[in-house]
């Protein structure tokens, strides 16, 4: 007798492919019986397969195509609770059904003839039990699928949501509070247990900065109007702790799957942050990055400016040119990280010994310029050059260490070394470079040599100290 057999999909079942199904039974008249019942059902309905005893139905389904299998309870290795328990254990994701509860039992079974009694259970029924239990058990599975996909879905939000650096915040059509992210927490003051189910202007209570009245809530204007709402300006967030901070917002209203408004979704930042950050960015193109000395392009401003008022009030103004004596042997002594704080701490000295109106612009390595403004004469430049070789008579303090630092100064005039900047820190360059030749700690002004022209080679220049 061959149980196993392949059909075309019929009717009776939506499925591509038949029902499989592993019939364990020792006797080949009950067998008969079920195959008959499976297969009356009609073509490609059921797959069924036949075997004899317990250790080859074990074998069969631990390859793992099993949808359905009916056991026998008298197996000739195995008989009673135990086949179905084992069973169970082998496959926990196939539908396990004993016979003794479908009603075969009933049967008196005489020498080879199978022949029912008055209380028989007529098996006509199985074909439509087994299609009805394994298309649930699909169903099932098919949910748990679905079920799945939702979660990791929402946990993929969930971490996108927690992981932006916005703070996001989610109503109900009832304008309640449903979702914060942490940043949402972090900026309200409220945490997420608490607002959740809170109406949304306790928990997003936001007012207007100039006027101080109660701004328009974004959610419930984007849920009225249908209509994303853009971001608005000049909007205070007052906190659960009463501090306020400065925001800007957008809101979205949320559809369900037919189009409807369910809710809304407001993102907002913290602009006071940002115009924080807007300020270092300005201040940080302006300065230099290691002593917060003025850049080049904010010192190129502050000499058109000085420059401006020299000439409008007949006044001069002086480059001075500063280089830092064996710079090199402290780098390579104390090392690169504390070569570093003593130019920091040069450059702390050098602004302490000029005015305010005067410029500090590092050059580059141990480079400094300063721009001198309203100066009366070069005697007045003299004197802030040698104020500031005054003030590193004593050694620097710098991470524990005591550093002596000289500095070679060079001064140019204006307008009478140049009219241009370049020119006037090429001139102070080389005064500096004609004073390190002569003496550490030292100043000098440029001088033109001859009828007053400026050549392109030091060696052409004439050099006065103070």
């Amino acid at each position: 007798m061959n149980l196993q057999r392949d059909h075309h999909p019929q009717a009776l079942v939506s499925r591509a492919e038949p029902v499989t199904v592993l019939f364990v039974e020792a006797n080949i008249d009950v067998a008969r019986l079920v195959e008959e019942a499976l297969l009356g059902a009609g073509e490609g309905v059921f797959r069924v397969e036949w075997v004899t005893n317990l250790a080859l139905a074990l074998d069969r389904v631990a390859q793992g195509d099993i949808e359905v299998v009916l056991a026998g309870m008298s197996l000739p290795d195995c008989a009673g609770p135990e086949v179905f328990k084992q069973l169970r254990l082998a496959t926990p994701d196939s539908l396990v059904l004993p016979l003794s509860e479908i009603g075969t039992h009933s049967a008196q079974i005489d020498g080879d003839e199978l022949e029912p009694d008055e209380n028989a259970i007529d098996m006509d029924w199985l074909p439509g039990a087994l299609h009805y239990v394994t298309r649930r058990k699909a169903t099932e599975a098919a949910w748990r699928v679905a079920d799945e996909a939702l979660f990791e879905e929402k946990e993929r939000a969930r971490v996108t949501l927690g992981s932006i650096g916005d703070a996001v915040l989610v109503t109900d059509i009832q304008g309640k509070v449903t979702y914060l992210n942490q940043v949402a927490e972090e900026l309200t003051g409220w945490p997420s247990s608490n607002a959740v189910g809170k109406p949304l202007p306790a928990v997003f209570k936001i007012t207007d900065r100039d006027s101080g009245k109660r701004a328009r809530n974004p959610a419930l204007h984007a849920m009225a109007e249908n209509t994303n709402v853009g971001l608005a300006a000049n909007c205070v967030l007052h906190r659960l702790d009463g501090s306020e901070t400065g925001i800007e917002d957008s809101a979205a209203p949320v559809h369900d799957r037919y189009g409807r408004v369910t809710g809304a979704v407001i993102v907002f930042r913290d602009v006071n942050q940002s115009l924080s950050m807007t300020r270092k960015m300005a201040w940080l193109a302006g300065h230099d990055s290691l002593t917060g000395l003025a850049s080049r392009p904010l010192f190129e401003e502050r000499f058109r400016q000085v420059i401006s008022l020299a000439n409008r009030h007949e006044r001069q103004a002086a480059m001075l040119f500063v280089d830092l004596d064996n710079f090199k042997n402290i780098n390579d002594r104390l090392g690169h990280r504390v070569g570093d704080h003593v130019l920091k701490a040069v450059a702390d000295r050098l602004l302490h010994g000029v005015r305010d109106t005067d410029t500090v612009c590092r050059q580059g390595g141990d480079e400094f310029l300063i721009l001198l403004a309203d100066v009366a004469d070069a005697s007045a430049a003299e004197q802030a050059a040698k104020k500031l070789l005054s003030l590193f008579l004593n050694p620097l303090l710098v991470d524990g260490h005591e550093v002596k630092v000289t500095l070679s100064i060079g001064i140019s005039m204006y307008p009478a070394n140049g009219k241009e900047m370049d020119a006037l820190i090429e001139h102070a360059d080389i005064a500096m470079f004609q004073a390190k030749t002569r003496e550490e700690n030292a100043c000098g002004f440029f001088t033109a040599k001859g009828d007053g022209e400026v050549g392109n080679e030091r060696a052409a220049r004439a050099f006065t100290t103070p």
